[in-house]
């Protein structure tokens, strides 16, 4: 295959045993490199015991969802397909992808439908995409969007190393909006396709809901002062103003997103406020 699968973990052996058992059955089966973000329990063990020929990279540390980066770096092949420690792609759909990429060399991302749990449910963000307001270009194989689901979505591995890959300064956390600001100020597309399928079932080992939901707000105001006019960077006070421990960890990062502070292009801000 054209298209190897990365997956960062940290301390999550059994759902990624499972996950990779899935991703294996595949035909063909693709690359797969699991970026281990400083596990504390037998993840590196069980991968090198029980899956021979994926190729494991061991962090001596956390550094969030910027490890997927060095998977990235790492592999060999035109395409990246992301995969979580809980989720993985269905048959067929990564060969789909290829086909889609060969098809409209504009295109730096596809995202596809994320199904969800063993009931197949369609994940919510999958119908915002397939109603994406920013339409559908004839050089292009779907809607065009501007945000995806990491956990279900394939890169064109040229175009992810042109906008830097997913920033280490959020860590965790709507890192997939920042991307996908920058894929599109260097040119490149991203759409739906929603006959590309992934399925997630959600792991019992995550952070609870409050503490997911602080992050990204912390991350959105962030992205905010790294890539928006300076009006919408004055809105995000009173985001932080209704939660504290958010505006603790922004401020704690601020001197960092001033310093990456790169305007984005006005056809991307244009885009940007259509789909608010």
């Amino acid at each position: 295959m054209r298209t190897s699968v990365v997956i960062a973990t940290r301390d999550r052996a059994r759902d990624l045993a499972n996950t990779l058992t899935r991703l294996r059955a595949l035909n063909p089966v693709p690359p797969i490199i699991v970026v281990d973000n400083g596990s504390t329990d037998d993840t590196a063990d069980r991968v090198r015991a029980g899956f021979p020929g994926v190729r494991l990279i061991r962090l001596p540390e956390n550094v969030g969802m910027a490890a997927r980066n060095l998977g990235v770096e790492a592999a060999d092949t035109p395409y990246v397909a992301f995969s979580d420690d809980d989720s993985w792609w269905a048959q067929g759909s990564l060969t789909q992808a290829e086909v889609l990429f060969d098809a409209y060399p504009r295109v730096g991302l596809v995202a596809a439908t994320t199904l969800v749990g063993p009931e197949c449910r369609r994940d919510p963000v999958c119908d915002e995409m397939a109603g994406s307001p920013l339409g559908t270009a004839p050089d292009l194989p779907g809607p065009r969007v501007l945000g995806f689901l990491a956990c279900s979505a394939v890169v064109r591995r040229s175009a992810f190393l042109d906008a830097g890959g997913f920033n280490p300064l959020l860590h965790f956390g709507a890192e997939e909006k920042l991307l996908a600001y920058d894929l599109a100020a260097r040119g490149w597309e991203l759409c739906y396709v929603d006959r590309l399928r992934a399925h997630h079932h959600p792991s019992a080992n995550r952070p609870s809901v409050s503490w997911r939901r602080r992050i990204e707000r912390r991350n959105n105001v962030l992205i905010t002062w790294m890539r928006r006019p300076a009006g919408d960077c004055a809105r995000t006070a009173g985001l932080l103003l209704r939660d504290p421990l958010a505006a603790a960890g922004a401020l704690r990062r601020l001197p960092g997103a001033l310093g990456a502070r790169r305007r984005l292009p006005d056809h991307v801000e244009r885009r940007i406020r259509e789909l608010a």
